[in-house]
């Protein structure tokens, strides 16, 4: 069996209301990174650490204490609430063993109670660590300026090496355990050890608390409730085993607590709902592959299309999130509005914006293009033609589900701000119901997983970007080409996304290329402004993007003004 290298020990953290949320991991030569299913039930004893939030560096003001065991059948990784601390505070801690030695120390934040004036999030979504490296990550740690961090989901990426990405896309040195794509409970557990290993990453931890929530690839490529696109049963085993174990692996190895959807007040100025779109409820994706087969004419591809369209596709009973979530989200919407706080939050992974394959994008296709990427990209125009969307894996591929969730930020009043990830390139969207405008979405670009410019690389990417936007009535914005973070920032006046960018991160670096600013939220419309320069030190040219306010009642969608520079930020 191949074997990841130890690893330090670490300490991580996530955010509660006046408390926080710790897990320390433990890993030797002989537990934890690299074990094998017969060391499961080894006879390595437990260990016995010591919590100790203070409020200094130094430990002289302790907080906080108590002891936590972690256990050869939890990955030697546990969990630890500390009770009784400030809200809105930031305190130190650090775990000791028995023999006296500690864990690194790391810092964390409660959430604020009451008045609160603003609330700064650094939000991440798909990175692969096979892509390149986690510069995302260390400009958010060198920044420092943030309340926490977000991870919308594929934390890792569960392919073996050679195949996402390949042997000649993946960048050297970024060495990849177990080298087969994971499917057991020591796989997933393996994957997450060889991810920590990245000093970015720990950085990341050590420095923020973070609230995070699964996509696909921490199980497999297009998981749903009942399998994935890349699960095959009669090699891989069950479905629900393997679910089971991706979901263990990520309870013990990330910052989360155990409950599948969560709410987190953010004083008088928010609250965040941290959804779960995968493995709960969701229905299968479509595909316009079975949708097409046998379809030998354009004719014929159009007509099933438009009865997919008017039928199946607008099922009712497809669930994204399920009753249960849905009824909560209801709920949970109505009673933030009716206190007043401005801004509601969907903490998510896919798109909800419409989204559909502009036609231009089939022009000059090049005969050398690898056909399932011709066979996508003309599979896409097709469905756009017939008013169908691009990724059937995101809203768009329930609209039923979508249609609810939007009836319910109506219902409530809700000043709806959705943060989703997936795609690998950054979005703005209007989202708007049946002629009612509903919120706004920012789309976060991946870490380092290539997107849209990878698939349409015949393309400039300005082109590209400029053909996207005009062709999607929602779309008001978007990024083609560069991997980085969003600085999401909360007051009671505005909502605002910073894009911070690179166009490739094959090299290790911590500073980003100036980045677009996108500012927005609710019902409030997206106007352009000028964005400041980034807090720490890392000043960048001024440049536009979304302003809105939190006061207006605005629900028509506005159409965007020029930069300064007479530009249009396509």
């Amino acid at each position: 069996m191949s074997r990841a290298p130890p690893i330090v020990k670490l300490a991580f953290q996530t955010v509660a209301r006046a408390c926080r949320f710790a897990k320390w991991l433990v890993t030797t030569p002989s537990s934890g990174a690299g074990r094998g299913p017969e060391e499961e039930n080894s006879n390595v004893r437990d260990r016995t650490a010591c919590r100790c939030p203070a409020i200094r560096t130094d430990f002289s003001r302790v907080a906080a204490g108590g002891s936590v065991t972690a256990r050869a059948e939890n990955d030697w990784c546990c969990k630890a609430w500390a009770e009784g601390l400030e809200p809105g505070r930031w305190y130190y801690y650090r775990f000791t063993a028995p023999d006296g030695s500690h864990s690194d120390v790391g810092r964390t934040k409660t959430l604020p109670v009451g008045k609160t004036d603003k609330f700064r999030m650094a939000v991440f979504s798909c990175s692969n660590i096979g892509f390149g490296w986690f510069n995302a990550y260390a400009h958010a740690a060198a920044d420092g300026d943030f309340d926490c961090a977000l991870h919308l989901g594929d934390y890792f990426y569960e392919y073996g090496p050679g195949t996402y990405p390949s042997n000649e896309e993946a960048q050297s040195g970024r060495v990849l355990f177990p080298a087969h794509e994971i499917v057991s409970l020591a796989d997933y557990r393996m994957r997450y050890a060889t991810y920590r290993r990245d000093p970015d990453l720990r950085r990341l931890h050590q420095l923020f608390p973070m609230i995070a929530g699964w996509d696909d690839h921490e199980s497999a490529n297009d998981s749903w409730e009942g399998g994935a696109q890349n699960h095959q049963s009669e090699t891989e085993g069950e479905w629900s085993v393997r679910k089971a174990a991706a979901a263990k692996a990520y309870r013990e190895w990330m910052p989360v607590s155990d409950e599948p959807w969560a709410a987190y007040e953010v004083g008088d100025l928010a609250t965040l709902y941290r959804l779960e779109t995968r493995l709960t409820a969701r229905a299968e994706q479509f595909s316009y592959g079975q949708i097409l087969s046998g379809k030998t004419s354009p004719e014929a591809a159009m007509a099933a299309l438009v009865a997919f369209r008017e039928g199946d596709y607008r099922d009712g009973s497809r669930e994204l999130l399920g009753m249960k979530q849905q009824a909560w989200l209801a709920d949970g919407l109505k009673r933030s509005a009716s206190a007043g706080k401005p801004w509601q939050v969907l903490v998510q992974q896919v798109l909800m914006g419409n989204l559909v394959t502009a036609p231009r994008l089939t022009e000059g296709l090049p005969a050398d293009l690898p056909a399932y990427i011709r066979q996508r990209i003309l599979a896409g125009a097709m469905a756009g033609r017939a008013e169908l969307p691009l990724n059937m894996d995101a809203w768009d591929g329930y609209p039923a589900a979508r249609e609810r969730v939007f009836r319910a930020a109506l219902d409530a009043n809700a000043n709806l701000i959705s943060l989703a990830g997936d795609t690998h390139n950054a979005w703005a969207f209007d989202l708007d119901h049946a002629g009612e405008k509903v919120g706004v979405e920012f789309g976060v670009q991946g870490v380092t997983s290539p997107g849209l410019e990878s698939y349409a690389s015949y393309l400039p990417v300005d082109v590209l970007e400029r053909e996207t936007v005009a062709h999607n009535r929602q779309l008001k914005w978007m990024d083609g080409s560069r991997r980085g973070y969003m600085a999401v920032e909360l007051t009671p006046a505005s909502a605002s996304s910073e894009l911070m960018c690179r166009p490739c991160p094959t090299r290790a670096s911590p500073r980003p290329l100036p980045p677009p600013r996108a500012t927005g939220g609710g019902r409030s419309r997206l106007d352009p402004r000028r964005r400041r320069p980034v807090s720490g030190g890392m000043a960048f040219p001024p440049e536009t993007g979304f302003c809105a306010n939190a006061a207006s009642s605005a629900r028509a969608l506005v159409p965007w003004a020029p930069q300064p520079d007479g530009r249009r930020m396509t």
